[in-house]
């Protein structure tokens, strides 16, 4: 994995044997849309390991984006278990569920998410802005995050003066700042042209196969699915598969 807070032993961390990471089991969704419930989910159980590249590929209203929503603890199932490392989800209080995202999850969104009137490297630091940590630390994991995704000379570059695939590389520092144990994506080449969308993939699967981070990416694209070690379908809210 990518240890931004110390230098990485890349090599040994990739050999070690892969560990179940997260665990989903019988996760439901229901909303009640007039007086009617609808389930979103029904009866979702999949293990995740630790270094995987998971894709989750299935058309809209499949329930995708509302497992990815769960798995990174922005909503709550109606009935099911999800255990991270160990730790039962539900268990946790409000603050120590933020406390848990911010420790464990980076999260790559579609439309980017950045702030218009900060530079590059300001919107990377944004995270660290909650921990306890020198300037000097946070100019080093800002200045190593934007390097993975080769944006060194876009530092002082605000999203305006950027292109799509640059923003969306920012997006991505932004995410890997905290070193985090998951990083979350949510249709991260949904709005790129081809060639930047292929951009943004490449990056993924470099920090997945040179770095072993753990990936989850929510996706429509079959061709952009193809990159994970491992493809979940889903449809009308249930899993019809798996392939690797």
């Amino acid at each position: 994995m990518i240890t931004l807070a110390e230098p990485a032993q890349t090599k040994q961390l990739l050999d070690e044997p892969k560990t179940s990471l997260l665990a989903i089991e019988g996760v439901t969704k229901r909303f009640i849309k007039g007086k009617m419930p609808v389930d979103i989910l029904k009866g979702i159980n999949l293990d995740i390991q630790s270094g995987e590249f998971v894709t989750l590929m299935g058309p809209s209203g499949s329930g995708k984006s509302t497992l990815l929503n769960i798995i990174g603890g922005l909503d709550k199932p109606s009935s099911g278990k999800l255990t991270f490392g160990g730790r039962d989800l539900a268990s946790l209080s409000h603050s120590e569920l933020a406390k848990w995202r911010r420790e464990n999850l980076g999260f790559v969104f579609q439309n980017y998410q950045l702030i218009p009137v900060l530079s590059a490297a300001e919107n990377v630091e944004m995270p660290l802005l909650l921990r306890k940590m020198s300037k000097q630390e946070r100019q080093r994991r800002v200045n190593t995050a934007l390097e993975i995704v080769g944006l060194s000379n876009r530092l002082d570059h605000y999203p305006k003066e950027l292109s799509g695939g640059q923003e969306q590389r920012v997006s991505i520092a932004r995410a890997l700042v905290n070193d985090p144990t998951l990083l979350i994506c949510d249709e991260p080449t949904g709005n790129l042209d081809s060639l930047s969308g292929k951009q943004i993939l490449s990056i993924l699967s470099s920090l997945h196969r040179d770095f072993g981070k753990t990936i989850i990416m929510v996706t429509h694209d079959k061709e952009a699915a193809k990159c994970g070690s491992r493809m979940v379908r889903l449809q009308d809210g249930m899993m019809l598969g798996e392939s690797e």
